[in-house]
């Protein structure tokens, strides 16, 4: 695998905390043990679209109001869903 950024060869698999905010853009938030990727190269520390499009998904289709500050990846995946799914994203389509 190469890195998205500088193409180096030397990427690694870790689990990151990133910063996101709310589609409301009231908050933002603290997501522990992201999926990431490490380059050994440049240094960079990046999510694949997927996980990016996956978190954004799952912000849209929960209650944020009471969303805690911070919080594991896992935890934010499970959050029960007001929707079955995002039906205003065309990309799919």
């Amino acid at each position: 695998m190469n890195c998205e950024w500088c193409e180096a060869k030397e990427v690694r698999e870790i689990k990151a905390t990133v910063y996101w905010e709310l589609p409301d853009g009231t908050k933002t938030i603290q997501i522990d043990e992201t999926p990431s990727f490490h380059c050994l190269e440049c240094h960079m520390i990046y999510q694949k679209d997927e996980v990016v499009k996956e978190i954004e998904d799952q912000l849209f289709l929960i209650q944020t109001k009471e969303l805690e500050k911070q919080l594991m990846f896992d935890e934010l995946m499970a959050k029960p869903r007001l929707l079955k799914r995002n039906y205003f994203d065309f990309s799919s389509t």
